[in-house]
């Protein structure tokens, strides 16, 4: 039984906080943002906005685009470093609003690769025959612990939240190969404090090399080549990483997912929001090889190949 994406959706806050906006507070410039970034705005999320608040307006619209209700998940898993409150988790507080009273509830902590870590822990779920409809959310309001004072990190991050609904899909479609992996000596280069703190070199090393060789890893792992892939989405941190991602597969610019213009970093949250904007604009098509890959805070790391289709 193959694991696949049923249905997905997406939520940002209505805010927006421009590179421009950020002049006027910090010492910076819409210019050093965007060639060292790429990121020319990020939308954040008022104070009375929860994480949870976010992640039941991105599972509301990927259970509709999945065509089911909130009563049929077996599980809800959220991809988060950010959650309204220690405990309980944001999975729980989502399995009471969505109405999902037989589902399983958890939060997974795994920073900016919190998504993919989601998606490869339902797949095993679904792939053995134990569930049918599990819910992956990936959501983070940075905000909440972000610098505003530090401009090294200030300018990077964004609130957001995406989702997918994963179950069984027929054979040659879905989830073929992953990696998931994680090396707790980087710890020190990103971390929480009170606030985010960020070796920018470090990541940034670990990050170009990690995406690359993750990409090739899944190909490998699926018996395909780069020329296979049809779309590529990085996790949107930097458009410098995910261009050496790019190249590293040998893919042309049109072939990658490019969002961090529009939402900066939103961690968990910025691979499923990449893939919903990607869908609706048709660069997605039934049958495609995606690769997804991301990268994180612990440090963290997962990718992805999907045949993408039912």
């Amino acid at each position: 039984m193959n694991a696949g994406i049923l249905g997905i959706g997406r939520y940002v806050p209505e805010q927006i906080i421009t590179n421009h906006d950020l002049e006027k507070k910090m010492d910076t410039t819409d210019e050093w943002i965007r060639t060292r970034t790429g990121i020319e705005e990020r939308h954040i999320a008022e104070d009375d906005i929860n994480t949870s608040d976010m992640a039941y307006e991105a599972a509301l619209k990927a259970l509709e685009n999945a065509g089911m209700s909130g009563e049929e998940l077996d599980m809800i898993l959220v991809a988060t470093v950010t959650p309204d409150r220690p405990f309980p988790s944001v999975a729980c507080t989502l399995q009471e609003k969505l109405g999902a009273k037989k589902a399983a509830a958890m939060d997974i902590s795994a920073a900016c690769a919190g998504f993919m870590y989601g998606i490869v822990t339902g797949k095993q779920f679904i792939e053995t025959g134990v569930y049918q409809k599990i819910l992956v959310i990936g959501v983070e309001k940075l905000s909440k612990i972000t610098d505003w004072n530090d401009r090294n990190t200030a300018v990077l991050f964004g609130d957001g939240a995406g989702a997918a609904i994963i179950g069984p899909v027929s054979e040659g479609k879905g989830i073929l190969s992953f990696e998931l992996g994680a090396d707790g000596t980087g710890a020190k280069h990103l971390f929480q404090d009170e606030y985010i703190i960020m070796n920018g070199r470090e990541v940034f090393k670990f990050a170009v090399r990690q995406m690359g060789d993750s990409c090739i890893n899944v190909l490998e792992k699926a018996g395909l080549t780069k020329e296979d892939v049809d779309f590529l989405i990085p996790h949107q941190a930097n458009i410098r990483i995910m261009e050496a991602a790019r190249q590293r597969l040998e893919l042309p610019i049109e072939k990658m997912s490019k969002t961090v213009h529009k939402y900066g970093n939103t961690s968990a949250a910025s691979i499923p929001i990449s893939l919903v904007e990607e869908l609706e604009a048709g660069k997605i098509k039934d049958g495609d090889l995606i690769v997804m890959v991301g990268f994180g805070g612990g440090l963290t790391w997962g990718a992805i190949a999907i045949r993408w289709g039912k």
